[in-house]
């Protein structure tokens, strides 16, 4: 019995022993694993070094020609900023969005309002009337925090690339990607939009003044010239044969101006910067000029009365519209895309970004001004041309409108193709994309790679495609891309105080918390399909990231010089 007593007892303390082990092993088990996927996650976050970045775009085989000085760069702010939003936009956002009663079409806001105080969903946006004139100074005071924001990191980091390269040196690769990502929705696709309507303004600008006319199926894109057909009526008359030819038994419509501007500008992008940047001057200075004469000519025709009531439909008037005219603001932060272009960035980057940021601020108001004191302002519902009925008994007046919307529309498609082929040129220097799309023409120092093949995708697509319900995702995008920059800054602040900074943000963390609220606000604004699509858009980006970008980043890999360089360049101290 002590035998098998003791046995019992020497079996036990070896079963103890296994059980020891055995919980050791699985804690070390447990930790090995917990260790893989935090380090797999904070590779995920990873940031490049400020000093990495700048030493990155000095390298030889990637320098390009500084040719920009504070008044071309104030010019592509400019170029970029007025459009068709100063002449559409305006008569839009004053007289409301009536939309049907539909939970798709309706804003974010809409349903929070309703939930908070337990009313009725309310379907549209109500207009902002004569305050108006408040609604782009809200919407330009939260361009105005995020344009802080990007003159302070445009000055830290002068590096082509934008929202994208300043998220990767605040906030890590995945959210880099992501905002890189975004940016397509800014730049390209938002082109889209600029380039058929750049079509309908040429079309019609021809047709006042030349009295020619084109087939319908030759400017409008194969749905469009379908509808305009099966309409029939006055629509038709603007053109010269209604007839759309099959080939092979498949009908065929191109936007073929669309494709030919796209083509041209394309094809100035490539051959240079500085060549670009005088275009783009010259474009600016006619629609400046055109700009003022609408201002002082139509001051004579207001009528005071027109003012009253000035906030018709209270401060929820006022914010809806300035959700609306937002999309007038969009294009200062391509400024930031040209920073390895600039003469002078620390200093000249700033001066770009805030000042044509104001200039376009001030035109705004006085423009808005003359339309609702020209006419009320219910008389522009639904009026996609508010300026052009404001002043409607002068037809002379009527053609130089359009002749300076046109102007306007070049310098944007101008500009917004200047900076999406940068993005992607900075993705493809860190491996997220492939290295084919980093190249530098030898002679003209452009990308010319991208800039081809983001000319074949806007124009290609604006061809064929009506691009109006896409270019909503614009509006998301650019406002998610100002929430990062905003964060960013105060990211930069505490991680890396003591880096000199040209250009500072007043009142931080104050300043970025109020343009991240502004932002977040009006991103509530817009409809809840256009909340839908944008994630939807996020996922087919993140897939492409884990699918190619994880396995092809040269942070990750430890490999993140340039495409020959077989050493980094020195650092370049700022």
């Amino acid at each position: 019995m002590q035998l098998e007593a003791g046995q019992d007892q020497s079996a036990f303390a070896e079963l103890r022993r296994d059980r020891h082990r055995k919980v050791v092993v699985d804690r070390q088990s447990c930790a090995v694993t917990r260790f893989l996927k935090e380090t797999m996650a904070l590779r995920l976050f990873r940031k490049k070094s400020p000093d990495h970045l700048i030493a990155e775009a000095a390298a030889p085989e990637r320098q390009m020609k500084r040719a920009l000085g504070p008044f071309a760069l104030t010019c592509i702010g400019i170029g970029a900023i007025i459009g068709t939003g100063i002449f559409a936009l305006a008569g839009t956002a004053a007289a409301g969005e009536q939309l049907a009663a539909s939970i798709w079409k309706t804003p974010i806001l809409n349903f929070i309002q309703s939930w908070m105080s337990h009313a009725p969903l309310v379907f549209g946006r109500p207009g902002a009337g004569p305050a108006v004139m408040l609604s782009f100074v809200v919407a330009g005071v939260a361009c105005g925090f995020a344009a802080l924001c990007y003159a302070e990191l445009a000055s830290m980091i002068p590096v082509s690339g934008s929202a994208y390269t300043y998220s990767y040196a605040t906030l890590g690769e995945l959210i880099a990607w992501i905002i890189g990502w975004d940016l397509i929705l800014e730049y390209a696709v938002g082109n889209m939009a600029v380039a058929v309507g750049w079509s309908g303004y040429f079309v019609r600008l021809f047709g006042s003044l030349f009295g020619l006319k084109f087939p319908v199926w030759a400017v409008n894109d194969y749905a469009t010239a379908k509808t305009i057909v099966s309409q029939g009526g006055e629509a038709l008359s603007n053109f010269s044969s209604a007839t759309i030819p099959t080939i092979a038994g498949y009908p065929i419509a191109l936007n073929l101006p669309a494709l030919l501007v796209v083509a041209a500008v394309t094809a100035l992008l490539i051959y240079g910067i500085r060549e670009s940047a005088r275009t783009n001057n010259t474009i600016v200075i006619t629609k400046l000029a055109v700009v003022v004469f609408v201002i002082a000519f139509g001051a004579f025709m207001i009528q005071p009365t027109n003012w009253h009531p000035f906030v018709p439909t209270g401060i929820g008037g006022v914010m809806s519209g300035a959700a609306i005219v937002f999309f007038a603001f969009i294009g200062f932060d391509a400024v930031s895309t040209t920073a390895e272009e600039t003469k002078n960035p620390q200093r000249d980057m700033p001066i770009g970004i805030i000042a044509s940021l104001i200039i376009c601020t001030v035109l705004y108001v006085l423009m808005a001004a003359v339309i609702t004191g020209a006419r009320k302002y219910t008389t522009y519902f639904g009026d996609p041309a508010a300026v052009a009925t404001a002043f409607a008994g002068y037809p002379w007046a009527q053609a130089l409108i359009s002749a300076g919307a046109l102007a306007g529309i070049t310098s944007v498609l101008l500009v917004f193709q200047l900076g999406q082929p940068r993005i992607f040129m900075a993705m493809a220097r860190d491996g997220l994309l492939p290295q084919y799309f980093a190249k530098i023409h030898p002679k003209f120092r452009t990308p010319h790679i991208t800039t081809i093949w983001t000319g074949v995708f806007v124009g290609g697509i604006a061809a064929v495609v009506d691009i109006g319900s896409l270019a909503d995702l614009t509006n998301i995008g650019t406002l998610f891309a100002f929430i990062l920059v905003c964060i960013g800054v105060v990211i930069l602040r505490r991680t890396d105080a003591n880096r000199p900074r040209p250009f500072r943000v007043p009142m931080v963390p104050l300043f970025p918390i109020l343009g991240v609220v502004f932002c977040f606000v009006l991103m509530l604004s817009l409809p809840l399909e256009t909340w839908i699509r944008f994630f939807v858009w996020l996922a087919i980006g993140l897939t492409i990231y884990f699918l190619y970008g994880v396995g092809h980043s040269k942070l990750r890999s430890g490999v993140d010089t340039g495409i020959t360089e077989d050493q980094p360049p020195p650092l370049i101290k700022t």
